[in-house]
């Protein structure tokens, strides 16, 4: 491996991991000022137990045997990353980098309301149980990668019969935001609501500090999509190698720009005409939901297109947060309507769109299908092992605070610390 495919790699997976810290700035803007450190800390204990995860098994279970594996068994060959080159340890940093913002991710959901030693539980068992595997799915091999084959859509000489050989997902809209929004809708439901919940009850008590998190995000997005573009070529056990192939850096690099500012016009125009005012938060949000929607089709889309697909993205995400109010929901940051809605309209996206395989190509309809598939096996998967292990935990060691410490703020009671302590 060239020097300089080294250091785009380890670039990347700084970028990526600088992410995190990210997202704990934008849900910690989003909270109220007795739940900030709270709020930042789950993301920072996702960050330490999944980075250990992953070296552990994470990196080796992520790797289908064969089209139909679960995952590959961690402790049988390159345990704890025992015996893997320098260029696949590069991969594997870039890899851990997912597994931990995807975990971060899912804490918005229960924001004010969550003990931090149950989100640690539930963030590793979840990890384990499925992150990893559907990484495997997704990019090790597994069936969602290569649907073609694992539903029979081949000859007998094993070639594709249809126009898609598999679920389009370049960095992660199935494994990544789909996973986390599922995931985060079973913990909503788990835990409950929060006291007082209502539209316009909970407002954000530092958007200066939500802004700061969108933009950290965004400058980070670059690696996350780009970076996957260190080709992962699957085999010898390893969860790829990092070759230097750069074919679509360009078309990836400027989607992720468009789509992302498309989404921010679209959220803000549905703002606009729904409350009469266009908010900060509003764009924040709306650039993120940008980034989602691109994640999964940041190689395979034309710029005029993934202008289009951000717009699209903008404004559905902007309607889908409404519906936790009228489902009764309390999804606390809207992970559900921005990243599972996003992760599903970029993913489906690609059945119409996606270059040579999409329905405006004249293609078969192959990739459509398999994009819904793909969305909807990822989606019920994590919220039924989610639901299953918040309900587990609830009724054991507990995973929602008392009441009377919601409404103090969980930091005090949790961590013993202010994030605003005002000294006379």
């Amino acid at each position: 491996m060239d020097s300089g495919t080294l250091a785009w790699g380890i670039t990347a997976g700084a970028l990526v991991l600088f992410m995190t810290p990210g997202v704990a700035f934008f849900y910690g803007g989003l909270v109220k000022a007795k739940s900030v450190v709270s709020m930042m800390m789950m993301s920072f204990g996702a960050m330490a137990l999944v980075g250990v995860l992953w070296i552990l098994v994470g990196f080796n279970m992520a790797v289908a045997p064969d089209t139909w594996s679960w995952a590959s068994n961690p402790f049988t060959e390159n345990f704890a990353l025992q015996g893997v080159g320098e260029s696949d340890l590069v991969l594997a940093f870039f890899g851990s980098t997912f597994a931990i913002i995807t975990v971060a991710l899912i804490s918005g959901a229960i924001a004010d309301r969550a003990k931090f030693g149950s989100w640690l539980v539930f963030a590793g068992l979840w990890s384990v149980l499925v992150y990893f595997p559907v990484a495997a799915w997704v990019w090790g091999g597994g069936w969602i990668q290569n649907m073609a084959s694992a539903l029979g859509f081949v000859d007998a000489d094993g070639n594709s019969t249809v126009s898609a050989s598999g679920v389009l997902d370049y960095a992660g809209g199935t494994a990544v935001h789909i996973n986390a929004g599922a995931a985060a809708l079973a913990l909503a439901l788990v835990l409950g609501k929060r006291v007082g919940f209502a539209k316009g009850a909970h407002k954000p008590h530092n958007v200066p500090l939500t802004l700061l998190g969108a933009s950290i995000l965004w400058f980070g997005w670059f690696g996350f999509n780009a970076g996957a573009e260190a080709n992962w070529s699957y085999g010898d056990g390893v969860y790829g190698s990092l070759t230097g192939e750069t074919t679509f850096a360009g078309t990836i690099v400027i989607n992720t720009l468009g789509a992302t500012a498309a989404a921010i016009i679209g959220w803000i125009i549905i703002e606009k005409i729904k409350d009469g005012k266009a908010t900060s938060v509003g764009a924040a949000s709306g650039a993120v939901a940008g980034l989602v929607a691109i994640t999964p089709a940041c190689a395979f889309l034309t710029p005029g297109w993934a202008l289009v697909l951000g717009v699209l993205a903008g404004v559905i995400c902007a309607l889908a947060v409404e519906l936790k109010y009228k489902l009764g929901f309390d999804d606390s940051l809207d992970v559900v309507g921005i990243h599972m809605i996003g992760g599903i309209v970029g993913c489906l996206y690609l059945g119409f769109f996606a270059n040579g395989t999409g329905l405006v190509y004249g293609a078969d309809g192959s990739q459509l299908l398999f994009q819904a598939i793909g969305a909807l096996a990822v989606a019920v998967y994590s919220f039924v092992i989610a639901w299953v292990l918040g309900f587990a935990i609830e009724k054991t060691i507990g995973f929602r605070v008392k009441n009377e410490d919601e409404l103090a703020g969980v930091d005090v009671a949790v961590h013993g610390e202010e994030g605003y302590a005002i000294v006379e």
